[in-house]
């Protein structure tokens, strides 16, 4: 379920590796709790697909934390809880299964978390 074959030239290498982290996680999770084989199943290939467009859309570019420090909460609440799950399964065997990538994010967790963009104002009709 690695998405490295699938590099997008618009995301950052940051951004790419928060998503391959996710892809990981969620492969961990399938694979540990839905049983299934090499690929994975519907549920958790909606999930990550979401996760991707939520990840490539994030307003704070290079300079985002992770979701768990995030001030932004851009997941639905129902997909919030599905991702909680996923990393609480997931992320104790990240260390075994995907060390770089556990260290990786746990490197980035401990950074500050930056404060929300600010939302850009629209210029007012009239002129006044």
């Amino acid at each position: 379920m690695s998405s490295k074959n699938r590099e997008s030239p618009r995301l950052s290498r940051r951004l790419a590796r928060e998503r391959d982290t996710m892809a990981a996680m969620i492969e961990v999770y399938c694979r540990g709790v839905h049983h299934q084989g090499d690929a994975p199943c519907s549920e958790c290939r909606d999930l990550l697909a979401y996760a991707e467009r939520r990840i490539e859309r994030c307003p704070f570019h290079d300079d985002k934390p992770p979701c768990a420090k995030c001030p932004i909460h851009c997941y639905q609440p129902r997909i919030r809880l599905q991702i909680k799950a996923v990393m609480r399964y997931a992320g104790p065997r990240m260390i075994l299964r995907h060390p770089v990538f556990a260290l990786r994010h746990w490197l980035d967790g401990r950074r500050e978390a930056p404060a929300p963009p600010k939302a850009r104002k629209q210029p007012r009709a009239g002129g006044v």
